[in-house]
Parts: structure tokens; sequence; C-alpha cells
């Protein structure tokens, strides 16, 4: 009752009255009437969408006052200290690295601004999932970084909140709270029945009430603690929560609200009582994990129980065994909840995270108490949010979102380890892990298929595909970077084990098999998905748990580690029943646990001061272990050698992922290492057998010169073997984790990536692995990125080619790096691409040729010392000192020097690098005779010992090989010893001795032993030798037969016969070369093969005297260059073939050089701009040219020939519409682009309007059509015509685009549009333009001045224009010029043609056509820079079509004859009778002082019988240079103060009797004052203006510069006019003498002025009949206007023809200043802020790109403003991505940025966000580009843009 009473009144009054009530200390009532109020208020079965409740509730909580003041006043206790700021995705933050604590610290733009990061590491990042400000949280960051309202604490000194102030929210909100729920209860339904839309109706209905409690949190701490009570309070909830008994819709909610309950734990409640109760008999272990709280058994089955989702059974599956032992079974089961907190979370998961909830969570976070609830209750629905992501159909979205919000609770260390302790965080981590990969298991077909008990990911679950599991990883990573929280991790063993198995889940994940037969038919491309696993789930957490053990004190967790990978990996060996054979053709990427050992082992060495041998298992094990490292070594090898290319290209991209900057560091690294560490400590013969076994070469490694492979194809062989010794070399040369410091590994990876290319700085960062060195943050002690940079590279800054191809700033290896620091060895192991190994010896070489070190020849790659090892791993140089391997150099050599099939130069580098190694890293001989005696009976008696050194001088005799029947050693053999008995005998002997080799017979002995030792039957006795020597490899076809060589060689000899080969020279050492070497040690640095012997020689000589002695001998001996005996005739062949093919190689060398050099020819022909056939051709006015006619070549049938009316030739050239003569302003001055609220752009100043504005004004006042010839047009959206200089038939480019209409794979261009590109040059065109047919004797004629005077000139003239237009007749030409005229008109709009009263009529087109000449004369003056000074070089560059295009357009124009009573000849040349007949109706004509000159010249010239003669051209410059001048005296005399005007009009008058008054200014200045002052108006109109401009007094001088500036203009188009149509040369001048330079070239003036008397203008001028009775006449044109038009009239008169050059505007330097304003502004038009705002360089205007919000008529904005501004010519700025596009007509393209950072690199799409600096000469390029409409040409990716930008 009550209820409905308030309800009634007035919702101010009742809140004021019930706060007044609630206040009293008896508050009963008052508590009663609010509760029976908000009950019918907020009644959960009112639709959500009626806002009354809102309204209620707004009123109610401010007490009776407007809400408004209610939250202002709240705001004024704010006791924050921290920011909070929370955004979404797409927000604009920045991160500091020097000021973060952790890696994920963020600050919003206003923070970061307002605090000091000057020299700090930090960049703007658009925010991926959202999140939060960080600014005033010193756990998240260093208080240094805060900004100045957070350093200041500002909330500290706040007073508390009055209690009445928020006595009703807490009243009020608990209410609105339990409301929001019930909706939220009452909206869920389960998955099965409701779908998507359901849910997002839900929330839709609930936007308000949400964004009200999100409003309520941004007023600030006092309102949140307000909030936090309510939110966190259990009883309230208890209260609440149930729903009132008698309300049966509540009781409905909530019964929803525990089924939904129901099924969140891990582990359904249906599951449990299965399980439970159906099958006690079987070891019951549960669906999913087993209930740990019980001991499950270890490997019963179970069938996986369907999911409550309805997900599909998977059968029968292997289970994983789990320690039973966690601490919290809690994580299984159902949820609880206690407070509102806890169910508003719960449905904010269930609601898959919708963005406002999200964000209200979040807002509230500020709050300390609400933080430390919120984040236990986020852990305590881990497992649910889990489940709901595995469901969800949006799971990326809601990724982002579940990060959002746990990215702020985890990475604040405090919190993260409070959690850890009181909610078993990291238990819950990994179980919800390992339960989550478990969806996706399948079984392991690694190995041994059938019996194989391991479980793998099935890498095309959609679970790894999407990522799914990214944010779980992601917070795991993130709490390990606590030290606090990794250490507990640490220390937990039953974690330790439980995270063992989860890794072990990805331990042979993705396995290739090789395909033999066919191509496989589906190339999958789950590799990606496993490389990311492992990178992500695996070696991101190793990573972090690493960081935390470098110190002594940490040694127990590295061991724990250890020991707990060397079970998991026995376990995986048992699993998978791998003994020590592996399966053949097969082999995975993906080997966690082997990299987790390794790099544990790494850091114990290396930080921990553990020793090695405490960590190793057994041999057995070692041997194990190794194996499947290596198989990934050899089967790169196999892949780049193309033995898996039928499994597609995938395996390719898996060779070059395993070894990318990204994962290298986390695989190929870790598995060198441990190979390493395997082979320091295996016995070396039987590693290095292991090798050459694993790369399937041992057959390749005879000495006879054929063999058998079972294994390899022939042309396999060679990239196998140099496999085999590159990966040797790798191993023992790499020194990454065997003793490098982290400083000298970040300088060997940069080297080697600068040495394979120039890199930019943002490349280089990202190809450097991050681990050892992080590249964020400093590390204190380490050498920074930056100072590495600049020790080893210069900087190139970014430079401009021409061809408009723009570089960035690049990083180049310094001189003194090439020569000592460039390791090919470290190249080789981190290229991505074959070729980047390629490029880094090219790049090595022609340094060299550069420095002249080695000039002659290709360089071998060069020898680089190594770091000494680490005492650990002393063990690896015993592989270079063990027979085998000499057994295989021995034998390698030999081969090489007899050409046997497969060797090459790779090889034979190879070897010598592993000989010098050897040398190199002698190891310590041990004193007792270690070998047992069983080794003395074995046939490896190649060699006395194991020392290099000594082995190479050892000379070998005799070798038994094993030869098919056909191989030509045995023919040999089979001959009789021509020879005595004793020979014989001796013979006999040697057979004995002859060494015998078999790999694999030599590996598996060892291997044997190994085994036997480890058993304990050790009595067993070795192999007997005879089955080694005839193990026969089975396969192998058996006539094989043993043969002995004769030999006599040692490696010292072969060596040295090498060098002999390779320098084609007999005796080639001479006996003392060695002493001649001491002298000059340094030259053997960098070199060929040669050097490299001789190296190797020195370095052999000088440590060993036996050796010396050797080598001495040898040289000493001078061989006979004949080939030894033994040479077979296939070898014969292959080297043949070799020859050959090099010889092929050189030919096509040559070819391909001669073909450049007639390319580069051609180019410098067709560029040439001054070269004078093309000019010929160009100008039809050449008066060199001797024959009758001009020749054109056509470039598409290569004929040549004139140009006719029947079959025309033309020029290609591309039409477009310019508005770049429109935006030239008066000053020279770029106009500033607005960054803040007050700048503004004023467009009024511009040509273009200044053009408008002048013919709008006299359409005012004068007949229309006088109007129209009076002025000139174009200057906005004027055709431009330009053209590549290239002529064609236009029947050949007819059937030319019909050949490319029909091949529509040509995008780029519009072929319907007519659109082409030139065929030779390829430059860009769209229209033909007709070469008129032209005789070069007429032109002679032409050129012929007679001397008649000008008053006979005169008078020609005016009959020439008497002479009516011939209309052409019909011929194909005529034809053409009509469509080129009709291509003009098609090229602008129709807004830019038609300027007068009636649209289409011919005094329309009459303008359009003499404004396009215009327009082209004006843009060429442009491009010259403005003036004609530098005379015909600059101009000339753009090729000139304006001959043709006059040609033209005369001929169009002669159409229109202009009526002999109007026509402005006589007006200028006759004084007339004053005509008083012009009737009252009719408007009058322009006066002839308003007429704009150069039209009137076109006009004139454009009119008249082509072709005109030289001598009237020049009568009508003169003629209307008198106008010219004219108008230039009354403009000045109109700046005059009247006093001024006064003085000179008197002192002229004075002269005006003189005899050449007619030339003196004085006196014509003087009558033009006169005359135009009879009229007062006239002068009247601006006195009070000049009075303030002019406080300078006229001299003559000032007078003289002013008329001439005035009448610059119109001589500069005439000069460029007579150099179009006659050929003239333009002679350049220096500025100030540009006028009289001018002059004399258009015969104004005696060519050669007295150079003592300063140049007069008037002295130009030349009056056929009385000057002053001429000029009375234009005056009294003008005087003769009405009064009311005079002070228009004035304005007309002072025209100001300057124009400066036109500018893009001017930017700011900074970039950020362009950002911060412009991507939060608001769009004009549609008022909204844009996705992609844009800017117009042109003239500022803010665009939406793509918005469409501002269509219009389909098109987007920024192509309807490029109509506008630029008449189809756009340039943007975009204002996200700092580039600039261009649009031109209907395409449009990515230009480039012209802001580079520090390092001279475009940051696209602000992805680095680090601060960009505008680069000067980027942007005058772009400016120059667009002055010179080179956009089309210079620019190569143009696409269509459909209208939608």
């Amino acid at each position: 009752m009550m209820a409905a009473l308030l309800l009634r009144r007035d919702k101010k009054s009742t809140a004021a009255h019930l706060k007044s009530d609630l206040n009293r200390t008896d508050n009963s009532s008052g508590v009663r009437q609010l509760q029976e109020l908000l009950d019918s208020v907020l009644n959960p079965e009112k639709p959500a969408a009626d806002t009354e409740a809102l309204d209620w509730c707004k009123c109610l909580i401010a007490g009776g006052e407007g809400f408004e003041e209610f939250c202002k006043t709240v705001r004024s206790y704010d006791n924050a200290t921290l920011c909070g700021l929370v955004w979404t995705a797409n927000f604009v933050a920045y991160r500091c690295r020097t000021c973060g604590i952790s890696p994920c610290m963020s600050l919003c733009a206003e923070c970061f601004n307002n605090g000091d990061h000057t020299g700090h590491d930090f960049n703007m990042f658009r925010s991926q999932a959202g999140g939060a400000c960080d600014c005033g949280d010193s756990n998240v960051m260093r208080e240094t970084g805060f900004c100045r309202r957070h350093r200041l604490r500002t909330g500290e000194n706040v007073p508390s909140v009055p209690r009445d102030l928020i006595l009703m929210s807490e009243m009020v909100l608990p209410r609105f709270i339990i409301c929001i729920i019930q909706y939220l209860r009452d909206g869920y339904t389960e998955p099965d029945t409701s779908t998507e839309r359901d849910l997002q109706k839900v929330l839709q209905q609930l936007e308000p009430q949400i964004s009200f409690l999100e409003e309520l949190t941004k007023m600030g701490g006092a309102m949140r603690t307000v909030l936090t009570k309510i939110l966190t309070n259990q009883q309230t909830f208890k209260d609440l929560s149930m729903g009132q008994e008698e309300n049966v819709f509540a009781k409905k909610n909530y019964e929803n609200y525990l089924s939904a309950l129901k099924n969140s734990g891990l582990v359904s409640v249906e599951q449990k009582a299965q399980t439970g109760a159906a099958e006690p008999t079987r070891g019951s272990e549960t669906g999913a994990l087993g209930l740990l709280g019980a001991a499950a058994p270890s490997s019963s089955e179970s069938n996986k129980e369907e999911d409550q989702d309805g997900g599909q059974s998977i059968g029968q599956r292997k289970r994983v065994k789990l320690s039973s032992t966690t601490k919290d079974p809690s994580i299984m089961d159902s949820l609880k909840h206690k407070c509102f907190l806890e169910e508003l979370l719960f449905w904010t998961i269930k609601y898959e995270f919708p963005q406002k909830m999200v964000t209200f969570l979040l807002n509230m976070l500020p709050d300390q108490d609400y933080k430390i609830t919120f984040t236990k209750t986020f852990v305590q629905h881990y497992a649910f949010i889990m489940k709901t992501l595995m469901k969800s159909q949006e799971s990326d979205t809601m990724s982002n979102r579940i990060v959002h919000i746990s990215v702020q609770l985890f990475s604040n260390e405090d919190l993260a380890r409070h959690v850890t302790e009181e909610c078993q965080l990291l238990d819950i981590m990994v179980t919800v892990l390992l339960y989550m990969m478990e969806s996706c298991l399948i079984k392991s077909e690694l190995q041994d298929e059938e019996n194989s008990r391991h479980v793998v990911v099935n890498c095309s679950e959609a679970l790894l595909k999407n990522n799914t599991y990214w944010p779980l990883v992601s917070d795991f990573i993130n709490i390990l970077s606590h030290q606090s929280v990794a250490k507990k991790f640490l220390e937990d063993h039953s974690l330790l084990m439980l995270w063992m198995s989860f890794v072990s889940f990805f331990q042979g994940m993705n396995l290739n098999k090789r395909e033999l037969s066919e191509h496989v038919e589906f190339e999958s491309q789950t590799y990606y998905a496993a490389f990311a696993a492992e990178l992500e789930a695996c070696a991101q957490p190793m990573w972090g748990l690493l960081t935390h053990c470098k110190v002594k004190e940490t040694q127990e967790y590295t061991k724990t580690v250890v020991r707990y990978c060397l079970e998991t990996l026995q376990i995986w060996f048992d699993a998978i029943g791998f003994v020590d054979e592996l399966a053949p053709n097969q082999v995975t990427f993906h080997l966690p646990l082997h990299r987790y050992y390794a790099m544990f082992l790494s850091k114990a060495v290396k930080c921990q001061g553990l020793d090695l041998e405490s960590l190793l298992p057994d041999q057995e094990m070692l041997m194990r272990i190794m194996v499947h490292p290596l198989q990934i070594q050899a089967s790169l090898s196999e892949i780049h050698s193309n033995m898996w290319v039928r499994n597609g290209l995938q395996i390719k991209g898996q060779a070059m992922t395993y070894v990318q900057s990204h994962f290298c560091n986390s695989m190929i690294d870790p598995d060198i290492f441990l190979l390493q560490v395997c082979a320091s400590r295996l016995d070396p013969d039987y590693f290095i057998s292991s090798v050459f076994e694993r790369f399937k070469v041992v057959d390749l490694l005879t000495m006879a010169s054929v063999h058998q492979n079972t294994v390899l194809d022939g042309e396999q062989e060679r990239p196998m073997l140099e496999g085999a010794l590159t990966f040797l070399v790798i191993l023992s040369s790499l020194r990454i984790h065997l003793g490098m410091a982290d400083d000298e590994i970040l300088r060997a990876e940069m080297v080697s990536q600068l040495c394979m290319n120039d890199r930019t700085h943002s490349s280089l960062l990202d190809l450097i692995p991050e681990n050892p060195n992080p590249k964020s943050g400093i590390v204190p002690g380490s050498c920074s990125f930056e100072e590495m940079l600049s020790a080893v590279a210069d900087f190139k800054a970014p430079v401009f080619e021409l061809g408009g191809s723009m570089q960035q700033g690049m990083y180049t290896p310094k001189a003194e790096v090439w020569e000592k620091e460039f390791d090919p060895i470290m190249v080789i192991l981190r290229t991505v691409y074959r070729r980047d190994v390629q490029s880094a010896m090219d790049r090595y070489s022609a340094f060299l040729k550069q420095s002249g070190m080695h000039t002659t020849g290709n360089p071998w790659p060069p020898y680089k010392e190594r770091t000494p090892l680490h005492p650990c791993y002393k063990g690896l140089d015993r592989l270079l000192h063990c027979k085998t391997l000499h057994i295989v150099i021995f034998t390698l050599l030999y081969k090489i020097w007899l050409d046997h099939s497969n060797m090459s130069e790779h090889v034979l580098c190879m070897v010598l690098y592993l000989i010098e190694l050897g040398l190199d890293n002698q190891v310590e001989e041990d004193k007792e005779d270690e070998e047992p005696c069983i080794e003395e009976h074995c046939h490896d008696s190649w060699f006395p010992g194991t020392n290099l050194l000594s082995n190479l001088h050892h000379v070998i005799n005799y070798v038994r090989v094993r030869v098919p029947e056909t191989a030509p050693e045995v023919k040999r053999e089979r001959e009789p010893p021509a020879s005595t008995s004793a020979e014989a005998s001796n013979f006999g002997q040697n057979v004995r001795e002859a060494q015998v080799f078999s790999l694999v017979a030599e590996r598996r002995r060892k291997f044997q032993e190994i085994i036997n030792r480890s058993s304990t039957e050790a009595s067993q006795a070795v192999r007997p030798k005879s089955s080694s020597t005839r193990w026969v490899p089975p396969g192998t076809p058996p006539q094989l037969v043993t043969e002995i060589l004769e030999i006599h060689e040692s490696m010292l000899s072969l060596l040295i016969k090498l060098h002999q080969k390779l320098s084609a020279k007999q005796n080639s050492l001479s006996a003392t070369w060695l002493e001649d070497m001491d002298a000059n040690p340094n030259r053997h640095v960098h070199g060929d093969g040669i050097t490299a012997i001789e190296r190797i020689l020195t370095k052999a000589a000088t440590r060993s005297h036996q050796s010396k002695r050797s080598i001495q001998e040898i040289c000493g001996k001078v061989f006979p260059p004949v080939a030894p005996k033994k040479n077979s005739p296939t070898a014969k062949k292959t080297m043949d073939k070799e020859e050959r093919r090099q010889r092929a190689r050189e030919r096509q060398q040559k070819l391909l050089a001669e073909f450049a050099s007639r390319q580069k020819s051609f180019m410098e022909t067709a560029m040439d701009v001054e070269s004078p056939d093309t000019e010929a051709a160009m100008d039809l006015g050449a008066s060199e040219v001797k024959e009758s006619e001009v020749l054109y070549d056509c470039v598409i049938c290569g004929q040549s020939g004139p140009s006719t009316e029947d079959r025309p030739t033309g020029l290609v050239v591309l039409l477009q519409a310019s508005s770049v003569l429109g935006h030239r302003c008066k000053s020279d001055e770029a106009k500033k682009l607005p960054t803040t609220d007050e700048e503004r752009i004023y467009p009024a100043d511009t040509c273009g309007a200044a053009h408008d504005v002048r013919l709008a004004l006299m359409q005012s006042f004068f007949k229309d059509s006088s109007c129209l010839q009076s002025v000139s047009i174009g200057w906005d959206g004027g055709v431009y015509v330009q053209t590549c200089g290239h002529t064609l038939h236009i029947d050949c480019h007819k059937s030319y685009m019909e050949s490319l209409r029909n091949d529509q794979g040509m995008q780029g261009f519009s072929v319907d549009k007519g659109e082409f590109t030139c065929p030779l040059c390829r430059q860009f065109a769209n229209s033909v333009l007709p070469c008129r047919p032209g005789r070069s004797t007429e032109v002679v004629s032409w050129h012929m001045s007679t001397n008649k005077k000008t008053s006979v000139l005169v008078k020609e003239v005016e009959d020439l224009q008497e002479q009516l237009g011939l209309f052409p007749t019909e011929s194909n030409l005529s034809k053409e010029m009509e469509l080129v005229i009709k291509d003009i008109k098609n090229t602008t709009q129709r807004k830019y043609m038609d300027y007068g009263k009636n649209p289409g009529s011919p005094d329309n087109d009459f303008l359009f056509m003499y404004s396009v000449a215009r327009t082209n004369l004006e843009l060429e003056l442009v491009h010259r820079g403005g003036n004609l000074c530098s005379g015909g070089a600059s101009g000339a560059a753009k090729r000139s079509c304006l001959n043709q295009l006059f040609h033209v357009l005369a001929m169009h124009m002669r159409l229109y004859s202009i009526d002999s009573a109007y026509n402005p000849w006589t007006r200028l040349t006759q004084v007339a009778p004053s005509r008083d007949d012009c009737l009252d109706d009719e408007r009058p004509e322009v006066p002839m002082l308003f007429r704009d000159c150069p039209s009137l010249l076109i006009i004139f010239v454009l009119t008249m019988p082509q072709p005109l003669r030289k001598e009237h051209f020049i009568c009508l410059v003169r003629t209307l240079y008198n106008l010219q001048y004219t108008q230039a005296l009354a403009a000045l005399s109109a700046k005059f103060s009247p006093e001024e005007r006064q003085a000179w009009s008197t002192s002229g008058t004075l002269k005006k009797n003189a005899f050449n008054a007619e030339k003196s200014y004085e006196a014509l200045l003087s009558h033009v004052i006169t005359e135009l002052s009879m009229v007062k108006t006239v002068y009247d109109v601006n006195t009070e203006e000049p009075s303030m401009l002019s406080t300078s007094v006229w001299s003559p001088q000032s007078i003289e510069y002013s008329l001439q500036q005035f009448c610059l203009p119109y001589l500069r188009l005439s000069c460029l006019l007579q150099h179009h149509l006659y050929g003239d040369n333009l002679s350049g001048c220096p500025e100030e003498e540009e006028f009289s330079g001018l002059a004399g070239c258009l015969g104004l003036l005696d060519p050669a002025p007295q150079p003592s008397n300063p140049m007069y203008s008037a002295s130009c001028l030349d009056w056929t009949v009385s000057a002053f009775d001429l000029m009375s006449q234009w005056c009294s044109e003008v005087t003769g206007l009405a009064d009311t038009q005079a002070e228009k009239s004035m304005t007309l008169l002072v025209q100001d023809l300057q124009w400066a050059s036109p500018h893009l505007l001017h930017l700011p330097d900074n970039y950020n200043t362009i950002f911060q304003y412009y991507h939060k502004k608001a769009c004009t038009a549609c008022k909204k802020v844009p996705k992609d705002p844009a800017l117009c360089l042109i003239c500022g205007t803010f665009v939406c790109l793509k918005g469409l919000c501002c269509k219009q008529q389909g098109i987007c904005e920024c192509v309807w403003h490029s109509q506008h501004c630029g008449a189809a010519t756009g340039i943007f700025l975009l204002i996200n991505a700092s580039v600039v596009i261009i649009i031109r007509g209907h395409r449009f393209c990515l230009w480039g940025s012209v802001y580079l950072d520090a390092h001279g690199e475009e940051d696209r799409d602000l992805r680095r966000g680090k601060p960009l600096f505008l680069c000067v000469e980027r942007y005058r390029v772009l400016e120059q580009q667009w002055v010179s409409h080179t956009f089309d040409h210079i620019n190569k990716r143009w696409g269509p843009h459909y209208n939608g930008l």
C-alpha cells in the first residue's frame, strides 16, 4: 500500500523524504517503506528494458538531489592513489620498459604524457585484449614513472565520506545487484537449448543496468568502498540470494541457478556418481583426471564418458596417471558461492565474458580489499573458466577477455604469492592445463606403433589449431615470472612431476613419415599448431623457470628438475619401445623433454657451478638421448636434399621454423648442445660413426671409385655428405652453451644476421633470439642491444632513389667485423633460407675485393678462432682426435684428389675446417696407456694413435676395398704382377697389411661392447674380427669382391697434391716455402682453398717437427703432374661433365651481361632527355630536319614513317585532371596542419578560390560570353597532358587495346577506361594524341621574319582572323582528333567545365578548350620552378607534347568564329568612335583593362589559321603587352595614396610632350591616373586601406620593379608558348635579369640592351596608334560603368598575378602531435570518432577512411574528398597507420610513410609504437611527385578502390 502511494509521488521528493526518515535514530519505518518501494520498483518480473526502475534507483541513491550533483560530491571524496583506468581492445596505451617491474605494465595516454619518460625505452601500442592503467601501483612499476597526479598521492589526504551521503546507496544497491543477478539467472538456459542469440539478447536488455554499475565505479574510491562491502558481504548474499519464500519467480530463478552450478566442477556430477557406484570392481579412474583424492591404479583403461556438452566419445584411450597427492580435491567439485561477487563472476563466465561486465569488474580493482577477494574468486572459478572456454564458439574473443582480467591480477607479485599460498593457484593451473590437453590426446605412432603406450596431443584438434590454451598458458608464464611463486613451484616435487607429464604430451607430437611412393594428397598444416604449442606451452614456462635458477643457492632446484627430466625421458623411451635402433623414415621436431634437460644442464654448469658429471646418466642412457636430436639434424639435411619432397612444402616449412629466430633458442640450440654433451662423454669413434650412419653416407666413404649406396640416390649423396660434415663442424665449433658469455653470444648473433643482409633496426631486434639476452628492459651487467649494435655496425641513413623506391635506415657490418668476426658456421646455423648463406658469402667476397685483401677467384669461408671450451666439456675435442674421423678425412682427401663423383668444393672446405679445428684444439695426452688390449687385435690399425698431429704425416700404403666386379680397380688387379719373385713375396706381405674400413661394423662393435660392459656378462667375447670385415649391409647385390689399392700417401702429401691441383701449377710449393711463410703470418686469414691448405700446413709445421720434416720432404720430391693410374673412365666422365657445366655457366654469364648492357643502352636512349632524334619527332618546328616530312617510329609494329590523314600516328599520353595550380597561395610558406582546436586553415586565399571569385564577379556585371573569354579556368580540375615521348600508329594502338582487353590478368589499370601502359617503356597512359601531318618545308618559311612594319602586321593579323575556320574534311585523323577532345572532356568533372550561365553553350566549350592550353603552360612553368631563369634544361625533362596538343585544340577551336563586332583585336589596335548604340537591357562587354592577357594571347593563337607565322605571333605578343602594361599602371595607381597620385599625375603631365612620351612610364602613369580620376568612385573605394598599407614612399625604382613583376607572368607564358610553337631555345639568365631576358627572347627589345642603363619595362612598348588615345579609350570603359559597380570594379582592376609554387601542408616534427590530436577527434560530418581517421595533406580536411557513416551517393569520404579537393587526386595520411595513401581516379596505392623512427624506419600501422619523426626528404619527394603529376609513373602497386576508401 505504502509503495503504491510512494510510486505516485514525485521521485525526487520521495527520495528526500525517505532519506530524512532513514537518518533518524529510529529508522525502522523508513527502512520498511524503502524495502516496499524497492520491492515494487525492482521487480525482476518486469522486462529489463523498462528504464523506470533505473530512474528510481538514481533518485533514491542521490537522496533527492540531482544525480549529476551527487556524482560530483562523491567524487570529491575520491581517495584512490591508483589510476586504474580500464580500456578495451584497440585502445591506444603506452608501455615503458625502463619504468616497468612487470613486463605487462601499461599506462593510459594521460598518465604517460604527464609522467617524465624522456630517453626511456617506451612504445605506444594498440591493446589487443584490453587492459588497465598501472600508474600509482608500485608493485608493477617504479615510482619514478608515475605521472604528476599519482606521484603526489593526492588521494591520501581526502577527508572521509560523510555517513549520510552514501547511506541510501548502501540500502539500495544490494537490491539493485540482486535484481541484475536474477535477470541473469532467468535469462540463462543450458547450452543445448539456448543459442548464442538468447544470451546476447539478455545482455542487450541489461546494458543500461550494467552501465549504471560502471558509472558508479567511476565515482571514485568512496563509492567503490560501498560496492566492495556489498559485493563481498556474505550475510547480505544469504539474505537476498535465495529469493523470498512467497515469490515463485525468484524460486524458479534460484533453481535455474543451482542447475547451472551443478556442472561447474572439472568433473561433472553424473560422472562422479557413475564412477563411484556403477563399477566398483574396475580400477575406478574417473573420466577426466581421476578424483585426485583417490589413489588411482596406474593404467586402467576407461571409456571417456559422454561429456555433458554432448561431445563425441573418443573411444578407448590411454589415460594419464596423475599423482594422487594433489592437496585440494575441491578443484574437482562444483562451485559454491558465498557472496554477490562470486555469483556475478560466475554469470560473467557463463555468458562468456560480456565486455561491460568485464569492465565493471576491473573498474573496481583500485580498491585493495576488492582486489584480494576478486583474485581469490577468480582462482576459485579457474577450472570453470577453462571448461567454458573450451566449449565456446567465440573462443578468440573470450580468450582476450580472460587475459584482460587475469593479467591485472597476476602481474602483481604480492597478490600472486598470496593466492599461491592460500588457494593452491599453481596446483589449479597445472591441473587445469593437464585436463585441457587431455581432451585431445592420441596414441603416439613414433617408433613401435603397435605397442606404443605413449600419448601425444593431436595437433589437428581445434584446441591446438586455434590456440585455445593460450590464456591459461599465458597466465602460467605470468605467475612463474615472480620469483617467490617460481620457487614454490620448483620446491613442490609432485607438481614438478605433474608438469613433466604435461610436457611429455608434446614429446614426439606431429610425427612426419617420409612418403616414398607418391606425393601426399593432402598437405596438413598442423605443424603451425605444433610449433606454437611447444613454444608457448613448454618452452616459455621453461625460460621462466630458468630465470630463477641463476645463482649457486638455487642448485637444488636444478638438480630436481634434471632428475625428473631423466626419469620422464626413461618412461618415454619405455613407452615408445625404443632400445637402440630408430624406426626408419620418420621424424618429429618436438622433443621438449630433451630440451628441458639440455637447458637446465647448461644453466647448471654456466651459472650455478655444478659439476656436469653429477647430472649425467649412464652411457647407455646418453646413447639413447642422443638418437632423436641427431635424427632431427640428419632429417634437416635430408629435407634440403629433396628426399622428403613427396611430403609437400609443409615439411620444408617445419625445417625452416625449427631454425627460425623465434624458435631456434628453444629448439635447435638445446638440441645441438645436448649432442655436444653426448659427444663429449661418449666414445668418439662410436659417435662419429653414428653420425655418418644417420646421414646415410657410410657407403660413400670408400677409397674405391665406384660404390653402391643402398639408401641414397646418386644426386642425394653429395648434399648429404656436405650435411654430415657441416654438422660435425658446427658440433665441434659452436660455443653458445659451452663457454661463451651472454655478451659474446649477442655479438655473434648480431654479426651473423648483419652478414647475411643489411638489416633495419626492428628486423634485427626480431631476428635475434630473446634468450639469453632479453631485449626488453636493461638487464643489469649485460651489454645492451644498442651498445652492441653500434660496436659492430654502421648506420646507413635512409636514401631516396629517383625511381621512387624508398629505402629505410639500415645497419651494415663494419669493415673490421668482416675482417675478424665473420663466422660462416654461425651463419649456416641461423639461416632459414639456404640462399642467405650464399648472400653472406657474396657480401664477404665483395668486401674482400673492395679492400683488396683477396681479388682473384672466389674466396672460401674464413676460419674463425673459437672461444675456449668450458672445462666440463673438454671431452668434445676428442671427436676431432679419433681414428674414425681421421680415416674419413683421409678417404675424402684422396677421393677429392682423384675427382671421384659427388665430391665438391664444400666437402673439401669442411674437411679442411675439421683438420684445422683438430690442430687448434689439442687433447691433453694422458700418460697411461689406457687403450685395452682388445684394440690391438682390431683392424683399425690405419693410424698408430688418436692424435691428429701425429696422424697427419702417417703414410698409408695399401687399402683393401670391396668393389663391384665391374669397377675399374678389379680389371687392373687381374693382371699377373710382372715382377721378380722377390717382389712377389713383398706384394703378399702388403696384402696382409692392407687397411680395411667399415664404419658400420665399427659402430656395432662399440655399441656391443658398451651393452656388454653394462650387463653382467662381461666375459662374453667381442665379435670375432672376421665378422666385422665381412659385415654386408642387407640387400646389397652379392657381386662385391675385395681388392687392394696401392696408396702410399699421408694426409700431408694429399694436402700438398691438392694444393697443386687447386693452383693448377706443378710443384706449387717449393721446398723452402715454409721459411718464407714465417715472415708473413697474417696473409692466411682470407683467401681461397689454396690459402686454407697453406694455413693448415703452416700450423702443422709449427706445432710438430715431424710434420715440418715430412712437408719439406714431400715438397722436395717434385711430383710428375700425371693423373694417378687408378683414375677411372667414369671419373673422367664426371670431370668432363663438370667442366662442360662450368663452360656453359660462363657462356650464360656472358650472354646475360651482354643483354644487360643492351638494355642499359636502350634505357639511356629512351630516357635521354636531350637526345636530338626524339626532339625532332616532338617539335614539328625543328628546322634541322631536312627531309620533307617528320618521321615517327611506331613502338608496336616497329615501322617508321610520317603521320598521314589516313594512317595517323599518335603520342602516348596520360590525361589527368589536376588542381595543383588552384592550391597555390600568395606566400611561399606552406600552411601548417592544425594540431589544436584553436588552429584553423583558411582556404580562401588559394589561386583557385581567387579566380572563382573574379569570374563570378565579372559574370554579375558583364555579358556572359564576353566574361568567358576574359579569364582562364582550369586552376582547379584543369586537364594536364603528359607523354613518355613514344609514338604509335593509332590502328596499332587499337589492336593493342583489344589484346589487353582479352588478357584480363593485367590488373592495376582498367582497359575499359582506355588505360594502358606504353608498350615500350611501360609508363601508364590513357589516350593517344594524334600528330598533325607536317612538312618541314612550311616550317622554314614559317620562321622567316620579314621586316614588315608593325602596322602592316596588325592588319595582316586582322585579316587572318576574319578568315572563317574551314571545316576539316572527314578523315581518320580528324576522327581521332575529335575522340581526343572527347577524352580530354571526360578527364575532368562537369563542374570544372561549366562556368557559363547556360551550360553546354559554345562559349563554355571555347573557354574550356583554351584553358587546357593555359593549364599545361602554367604547370610547365611551375615545374620549371615558377620562372624561366634556368633555361631549357629542367623543363625538357618533362617530355612536352604541347605542340601536338595545340594543333588538336586549334582544330577544334577554329569551329567557333569570334563575331567580328566583338573581336577584341579591334579594341586593342584601333581607337574606335564612341559607341552609344549599346542597348540598355544588354550587359556591357568586359572592359579591356579587366581582361586576362595570357588568355587573350592563347585565344588568338588557337583561333587563327594554322600554322601561324612567327612574325604574326610576335605581333600578337607586342600588342597584348601594351594592354598588360596599361593594366599594370592602373593596378599600381590604385595602390597609391591620394597625395601620391596627385604628385605623380602632375610630374608626368610635364613629360607628355617629350618625343618618347609613349615609352615613358611617368607620362603613361599620369595619363592613366588622370583618365581614371574622372569618375570619383574609382579611387575612392579603398581610401582607408592603402593609407595603412603603404607607409613607404614609392620611388621610381620601386615603381619600375612593381611594373615588371606585374608583367612577368605574361612574358613567361608568351615565351614558353613561342618555345613550343617555333622550337626557339629558352636561354637561361640570372633571376634579376629575367625581365630583359624574356623581352629580348620575344623580340620586344633589341637583343643586346646597353648594359649600363637600368632596364625600363616601358621601353618594350610598341604602339600602332596614339598611346594616349588608346589608353583613354580603355580607361573610359571602366569609368563608363555605373557608379554602383565602381567599388567592385576596383577589385577587378587590382588583380594579383603572382602565385607561389604549390606546397603540401607543413607537418609537425613529431608524429605523436598529430596522432594524439586526431586519433580521438570526432568526424565533422558524422560526429563519431572514425575507426580509420585520415587527413588530406593538401588542404588539411579530416575524413573517415572506409567509413560507411559518411558515404555520399555510394562513395566513401576519402574518394569523395579527393574528387572535390584534388579533382580525383588525393593524398591522405592515415592517422592510425602513419602511412600515406594516394588516390588517383579509380585507383589507389600505398605510398609509404613520411614519418620514420630514430633508426630511419617506417612503422606501418604503428605496430612497434616507437616515436616517429618527420623525414623532410621523403616529404619533399611526395610533394614533388604531386606537383609533377608523376604518382602514376613512380608508384607501381596500384589497385582499384571501388569507391570504398
